[in-house]
Protein backbone atom coordinates (compact mmCIF):
# COMPACT_ATOMS: atom_id res chain seq x y z
CA UNK A 1 0.00 0.00 0.00
CA UNK A 2 1.51 3.07 -1.13
CA UNK A 3 1.29 6.67 0.82
CA UNK A 4 -1.34 9.00 -0.56
CA UNK A 5 1.50 11.32 -1.92
CA UNK A 6 3.37 8.26 -3.65
CA UNK A 7 0.68 7.42 -5.40
CA UNK A 8 -0.01 11.02 -6.28
CA UNK A 9 3.18 11.35 -7.81
CA UNK A 10 2.86 7.87 -10.00
CA UNK A 11 -0.61 9.58 -11.02
CA UNK A 12 1.64 12.76 -12.39
CA UNK A 13 -0.59 15.01 -9.57
CA UNK A 14 2.41 16.78 -9.08
CA UNK A 15 5.29 17.08 -6.78
CA UNK A 16 5.02 15.92 -3.29
CA UNK A 17 4.52 19.13 -1.64
CA UNK A 18 1.82 20.11 -3.88
CA UNK A 19 0.29 17.31 -3.21
CA UNK A 20 0.65 17.31 0.48
CA UNK A 21 -1.17 20.72 -0.22
CA UNK A 22 -3.75 19.87 -2.14
CA UNK A 23 -5.01 16.69 -0.59
CA UNK A 24 -4.83 18.49 2.89
CA UNK A 25 -2.14 16.14 4.21
CA UNK A 26 0.08 18.65 6.68
CA UNK A 27 0.69 18.04 9.93
CA UNK A 28 -0.76 20.82 12.06
CA UNK A 29 2.64 21.94 13.59
CA UNK A 30 1.83 25.83 14.55
CA UNK A 31 1.99 26.65 18.11
CA UNK A 32 -0.83 28.73 17.63
CA UNK A 33 -3.01 26.80 15.81
CA UNK A 34 -2.49 24.38 18.32
CA UNK A 35 -2.68 26.61 21.37
CA UNK A 36 -6.45 27.30 20.77
CA UNK A 37 -7.31 23.44 20.22
CA UNK A 38 -5.37 23.56 23.47
CA UNK A 39 -7.76 25.85 25.44
CA UNK A 40 -10.69 24.25 23.96
CA UNK A 41 -9.78 20.72 25.22
CA UNK A 42 -9.23 22.10 28.22
CA UNK A 43 -12.20 24.02 28.58
CA UNK A 44 -14.29 20.75 27.64
CA UNK A 45 -12.69 17.97 30.02
CA UNK A 46 -11.61 20.77 32.97
CA UNK A 47 -11.50 17.74 35.32
CA UNK A 48 -8.52 16.56 33.87
CA UNK A 49 -6.19 19.30 34.67
CA UNK A 50 -5.84 18.71 38.26
CA UNK A 51 -4.91 15.53 37.84
CA UNK A 52 -1.99 16.14 35.57
CA UNK A 53 -0.71 18.58 37.51
CA UNK A 54 -0.86 16.38 40.15
CA UNK A 55 1.54 13.95 38.41
CA UNK A 56 -0.89 11.68 36.57
CA UNK A 57 0.40 12.63 33.22
CA UNK A 58 -0.54 9.98 31.75
CA UNK A 59 -4.35 11.93 31.55
CA UNK A 60 -2.76 14.41 29.22
CA UNK A 61 -3.85 11.52 26.65
CA UNK A 62 -8.07 12.96 26.87
CA UNK A 63 -6.40 16.46 26.14
CA UNK A 64 -4.14 15.11 23.19
CA UNK A 65 -6.65 13.09 22.14
CA UNK A 66 -9.20 15.93 21.56
CA UNK A 67 -6.71 18.09 19.74
CA UNK A 68 -6.12 15.29 17.59
CA UNK A 69 -9.83 15.00 16.48
CA UNK A 70 -10.55 18.80 16.61
CA UNK A 71 -7.53 18.51 13.82
CA UNK A 72 -8.61 15.63 11.85
CA UNK A 73 -5.67 13.95 12.75
CA UNK A 74 -3.27 16.15 11.56
CA UNK A 75 -1.57 18.04 14.95
CA UNK A 76 1.86 16.91 15.79
CA UNK A 77 0.59 14.95 18.99
CA UNK A 78 4.41 14.76 20.26
CA UNK A 79 4.06 18.91 19.87
CA UNK A 80 0.88 18.74 21.54
CA UNK A 81 1.78 16.49 24.81
CA UNK A 82 4.40 19.60 25.10
CA UNK A 83 2.13 22.31 24.76
CA UNK A 84 0.19 20.85 27.05
CA UNK A 85 2.13 20.26 29.66
CA UNK A 86 3.77 23.93 29.61
CA UNK A 87 0.23 25.14 29.52
CA UNK A 88 -0.37 23.36 32.75
CA UNK A 89 2.98 23.54 35.00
Amino acid sequence: MNSPVIEGVLDGDGEPDQIVAVRGLAVVSDDAALLEAIDAAIGDNPDVVPRIRDGKVQAAGVLIGAVMKATRGKADAARVRELIMERLS
